[in-house]
């Protein structure tokens, strides 16, 4: 099938949920560890010859991104539904992102309202890649303000890929290869000097005795560089959770599972989990310590789910 017909159309277009405001600002900032001042900081902002705080150029696509709830709602065909329908009929099912060019007019601020159309620019031919035969989709997402004028423009690139076609699909004997090594330094070595030992450390500050992790030469809270280690009892819950299917690194077996568990202590540690189906794993299940010897000389530690 021809997908030229569908380049040049455009999608309705969305106008964003709420106005651009500080409290989404200072949640993206916070998130991001984006300490710039300017955009919580009426007077720091002004200092710089601004109105007032600004918005980081980089959240232009959080403003109209619709959510969850909306994302799954029955929606109106517009020209990207049906190209997107087009493709998978042909096969074209899986979709992975790969790159995203992005151009900032003018910087946003408090009480713009956005709208986004995205516009198809250019479908390839039929190409054959690492994950599959596919084809590049690139479209062009123009955002303006409350006046119609242009505020920024992203250039997206996809790739619409059949599964099981890449490099990957035909079984192939590779020799055993080790994981990466972790970056070992005079701050980390004791951790993983414990965990050969089978046990699971968490560094304390001897000063106010708050814990840690992961390991560092100075307590954020007071400053301090005196330290000792407690050792947890490895039980805990999942705080979140992603299952990794690609790229495919040496040393890994995939799915791959990285959680992010709550230590009954009050840290959080990044781990794999073992012993459970990827699709059954859970935000808020309960969690207790393996041990993986990946080699003779790595021994890290993993989470299996825990007896209520």
């Amino acid at each position: 099938m021809s997908y030229e017909q569908f380049v040049g159309r455009s999608s309705e277009p969305v106008l964003s949920q709420d106005e651009v405001n500080v409290p989404m600002i200072r949640h993206w900032v916070e998130a991001m560890g984006d300490a710039n001042p300017i955009y919580l900081d009426e007077s720091a902002a002004r200092a710089t010859g601004r109105a007032g705080v600004i918005a980081p150029p980089t959240m232009l696509q959080a403003w109209t991104m619709r959510g969850y709830a909306a994302s799954v709602a029955p929606t109106a065909p517009n020209a990207l539904t049906e190209l997107w329908d087009a493709l998978a009929a042909d096969g074209y099912t899986s979709v992975v992102a790969t790159d995203c060019e992005q151009e900032y007019l003018r910087e946003l601020v408090p009480g713009d309202r956005l709208t986004l159309t995205e516009t198809v620019e250019s479908i390839s031919d039929e190409k054959r890649t690492g994950l599959g035969i596919g084809h590049f989709v690139t479209t062009v997402r123009t955002y303006t303000d409350q006046h119609g004028e242009t505020v920024g423009v992203q250039r997206w690139r996809t790739l619409r890929f059949k599964p099981g076609t890449g490099r990957a699909a035909a079984p192939q004997a590779e020799p055993a290869q080790l994981r990466p090594r972790p970056a070992i330094n005079r701050d980390n070595a004791f951790w993983f000097d414990a965990a050969r030992e089978h046990r699971l450390v968490i560094q304390r500050c001897t000063a106010c005795k708050q814990l840690r992790h992961p390991p560092a030469p100075c307590c954020p809270s007071c400053r301090s560089f005196e330290w000792d280690t407690v050792e947890s009892a490895g039980r805990g819950t999942v705080h979140s959770f992603v299952v990794n299917h690609h790229p495919r690194t040496p040393g890994f077996e995939y799915p791959h599972v990285v959680v992010l568990v709550d230590l009954d202590e009050g840290v959080r540690l990044i781990a794999n989990v073992t012993g459970v189906q990827p699709d059954a794993v859970r935000i808020g299940q309960a969690v207790e310590l393996a041990w993986l010897d990946a080699d003779p000389e790595l021994t890290l530690p993993v989470f299996r789910p825990r007896e209520s």
